[in-house]
This record gives C-alpha cells, sequence and structure tokens, in this order.
C-alpha cells in the first residue's frame, strides 16, 4: 500500500481515526491534506507528519458548510494539484437518549455533520476526481449503520444514511474510474467511545467500558490504527474491484450473535 506521489484529503483529522489515517497515508508516501473544524488539532496532527518526515497541510473547515468544503478542497488543489483519496471522516456522536426523548436541536446537528457532512464531501470532490478519471473515497459509516443501537437515535440514522449514499455514489461513479466505499468501525478506543461511556454512568464509565468489551468476541475496544489500515486498503490498487462495499472493523460484534450491547442497556444495568 504505497502512495507515492498520491494526494489524499481527511477530514476529521484532528484526532481519532482520522488523525491515524492522515499518518498511515503520510508514512507511505502521501502528501495530506488534514481537515478539520478544531484548527490546533489539525495543526498537531500536522506537526505529527511533518515531524515523521511527511508532508501535510491543516485546513480548518465546518464539513456542515458548503462553503467550508468548498474551500477545503480549493485549498488542496492549490497546494498539492489533485485528490487521489478522500477519506469522508468528520463526525460527531450526539447524545445517549431513548428516541421518546431525544432532544430536536441535538438530532439536528448529528445529521448536520453525518449525513450531510459526508454529502457536501461527495459533492465536492467527486468532480474532482471524474476530470482527473481517478480517485477513491472512503465513508466513514459505523456499526450503527448496519444495526440498532438503542438510545441512539440521531447516530444510527445518520450512518445508516451514509451507507446509502456510499452505495448510491459508488454506482454513479464506477466507470469514470472512480471507487466509493465505507468503513464501518465498531467501538474504537478514540475520544468517541469514551465520551459515551461517560454519558452512560457519569460517576463511573470503566464499568461502562467493561461491559463493553465483555460484549465484544475479541475482548477489547479496537484501536484507530486498525481502522486506519482499512482505509488505506480501500483507497490503495490493491482495492482496485472493490467499489459500493462496507468493510466492518469490529472485532467480531456484529458477526456474532448475542454480542451486541447497546450503551442504552448497559444504562439500565
Amino acid at each position: 500500500m504505497k502512495f507515492n506521489g498520491k494526494v489524499a484529503l481527511v477530514t476529521g483529522a484532528g484526532n481519532g481515526i482520522g488523525r491515524a489515517v492522515a499518518q498511515g497515508f503520510a508514512a507511505r508516501g502521501a502528501r495530506v491534506a488534514a481537515v478539520d473544524r478544531d484548527r490546533e488539532a489539525a495543526d498537531v496532527t500536522v506537526a505529527m507528519i511533518r515531524q515523521a518526515g511527511g508532508e501535510a497541510l491543516a485546513i480548518e473547515a465546518d464539513v456542515t458548510r458548503a462553503a467550508d468544503v468548498a474551500a477545503y478542497v480549493q485549498k488542496t488543489l492549490e497546494a498539492y494539484g489533485a485528490i487521489d483519496c478522500f477519506h469522508n471522516n468528520a463526525g460527531i456522536e450526539g447524545k445517549v437518549a431513548p428516541t421518546a426523548e431525544y432532544e430536536e436541536a441535538v438530532f439536528d446537528a448529528v445529521i448536520a455533520v453525518n449525513v450531510k457532512g459526508v454529502f457536501l464531501g461527495l459533492r465536492h470532490v467527486l468532480p474532482v476526481m471524474l476530470r482527473q478519471g481517478r480517485g477513491a473515497v472512503v465513508n466513514t459509516a459505523s456499526v450503527a449503520g448496519l444495526v440498532g443501537s438503542p438510545g441512539m437515535p440521531a447516530y444510527v440514522a445518520s450512518k445508516h444514511a451514509v451507507i446509502g449514499l456510499t452505495k448510491t455514489a459508488a454506482g454513479e461513479v464506477a466507470r469514470a474510474g472512480v471507487r466509493v466505499n465505507a468503513v464501518c468501525p465498531g467501538p474504537i478506543d478514540t475520544r468517541m467511545i469514551h465520551a459515551l461511556e461517560a454519558q452512560v454512568n457519569p460517576d463511573d464509565p470503566a464499568q461502562v467500558e467493561a461491559r463493553y468489551h465483555a460484549s465484544i468476541p475479541l475482548g477489547r475496544y479496537g484501536t484507530a490504527e486498525e481502522t486506519a489500515n482499512i482505509v488505506l486498503f480501500l483507497c490503495s490498487d490493491l482495492a482496485g474491484n472493490v467499489t459500493g462495499a462496507q468493510y466492518v472493523v469490529d472485532g467480531g460484534r456484529t458477526a456474532t450473535p448475542g454480542a451486541v450491547t447497546t450503551l442504552l442497556g448497559q444504562a439500565a444495568r
């Protein structure tokens, strides 16, 4: 999986999976545009890449704003001249609450980032790839896009939508040499899962973590780097015949009957 001479654009690159993907691309020879609404976090990612001998550019953007998305695409093109790989990754978790009690404002915020943000990324990056006659896109979905998760209606709805957008776009651009896939992480050892643990049990989030580990066949959370490896594979020539697919990275959680334990279920115990 070499990306020498290629340009990779990553949203949500300021932490977690996005940072690991940005670092992975850079370590394999790509020039990286690291996008995040938190400019300081994006700067840290870029500093880490440069310290390791890679080339990267930090771009501040709100993925829910079309003007910001158009701007991050334009800045990437101005700096590097192309977009070969696009990890359409930025996302938020929202709150843990039953659907009957879920706040409309929180629902709207989750859909704006996780669905509209992914759509806008596709809307502005795909034309570039179509002009080039090449490109690979990986959208970050989730196992929550494959199964329900009581207590997370906005997040689940948004990730189901990401898979739908992935399949639709893949069919539209395949003949033009552009591939579009999705990665579906399970619980990953990043800020997001620990923030959810704290929502469920502010007094003892470690208890939630232990129960969640027990529900995963591999017995642990995945790492950002493990997810990044799948993103890099899907963007590489090794996956040249893969498009419109969703790759699950969840330690066997959704493959094993009875393994799925929801956060809301944790709260009831």
